[in-house]
């Protein structure tokens, strides 16, 4: 089993938990980090464990050969050139959400990764959760048949309270509702239904609430997914609401339904008045502390050793919803005209 060395690239509320996601891992450990402000090795060192070298010159942690791995969780208008740089440095790359900014942007980087042979994990961690491991589960067991439908949402509101908000609030780095947020549960509305997207139609709109006055795009959206094999997909993507965290999950199909965690199944002859009930932990906050990264970074480090593209996750899997995300910001900002992937070429 190789030992892998990660430098980290920014010193946030993300990288914390990405740290201590990274050193419960089997086989990796944080031994650099680059901040744009001055850190102190020795703390960073007493703090995480290990030996920590800190680095305000990116250039100097990129070109150091004892680093393996680049773990990116700066802000989202920085990923494409740190991210083509790590691959042309011929790192692999753990990549924070979303992978950047515009979609251009994220195929120069999936671009850079394929011609480098470097592997790349995105942090659509909530695929490693256990409510969509539970359920992509009940879906190979064929308890639902075909699906037809499937809605999956995401609700969460980021307010002054929350420490992303002071600039998840800018165009820059928060994008969208879908890009800031929303994109798990786009993310993982794919990942449950199959087949390949035909076309979107999104609309947009935002809470009257002063709390959420400072955003300068639309909190709110709504998705419409039409696939190629017929079946309807929708994604709300709602960071302006006030309610606990809820990602809402609703699958239907040709011998059942799923609805969060509960079930009803033909082929477990449920009662047809009645729920059933699964044992299934509901993904409940938004706080990175709270996230499955350790799931996900085993995984990831289990395919470098096995010359494998990560699993649910790789550049290339991403690649593909954020061609949905972006499909269906355009729609939106069209007022709601359907677009094809095809369009965005």
């Amino acid at each position: 089993m190789k030992k892998y060395n990660v430098g980290i690239i920014g010193y946030g509320w993300a990288a914390t938990a990405h740290i201590d996601a990274i050193n419960a891992t089997q086989q990796a450990q944080v031994t650099a980090i680059y901040s744009s402000r001055p850190l102190d090795s020795a703390e960073l060192s007493a703090k995480h464990g290990g030996e920590i070298k800190a680095y305000q010159n990116l250039d100097a942690m990129m070109s150091d050969p004892d680093i393996h791995v680049v773990d990116i969780t700066s802000y989202p208008s920085q990923h494409r050139n740190q991210a083509v740089a790590a691959a042309n440095a011929k790192k692999h790359i753990i990549l924070e959400k979303p992978m950047a900014n515009s979609l251009q942007e994220v195929r120069e980087i999936v671009a850079a990764a394929n011609a480098n042979g470097v592997k790349g994990c995105v942090c659509f961690e909530c695929r490693f959760s256990g409510q969509f491991q539970s359920t992509k589960a009940i879906l190979d067991q064929g308890l639902l048949g075909d699906l037809h439908y499937g809605e999956v949402d995401y609700y969460h509101g980021i307010g002054p309270w929350y420490g992303q908000f002071r600039w998840n609030i800018g165009k820059k780095d928060g994008g969208s509702a879908l890009l800031t947020a929303g994109c798990h549960a786009l993310d993982a509305l794919l990942m449950v239904m199959p087949g390949e997207v035909e076309s979107v139609t999104s609309f947009s709109t935002k809470s009257k609430s002063e709390i959420f006055a400072p955003y300068e795009y639309d909190t709110t959206s709504v998705t419409l997914v039409k696939f190629k094999n017929g079946a309807v997909g929708k994604t709300a993507a709602v960071v302006d609401c006030l309610q606990p965290y809820y990602f809402h999950t609703h699958l239907v199909g040709s011998q059942g339904s799923l609805l969060d965690n509960k079930i009803h199944s033909n082929k477990l002859k449920s009662d047809k008045k009645a729920w059933g009930s699964l044992s299934m932990h509901m993904l409940d906050s938004g706080d990175v502390n709270d996230h499955p990264y350790q799931n996900q970074f085993q995984a990831f480090f289990d395919a470098l050793d096995q010359g494998k593209d990560m699993p649910l996750t790789s550049f290339n899997e991403s690649l593909r919803s954020f061609e949905v995300i972006f499909a269906s910001d355009k729609s939106a900002e069209l007022g709601g005209k359907p677009v094809t992937i095809a369009e965005l070429d």
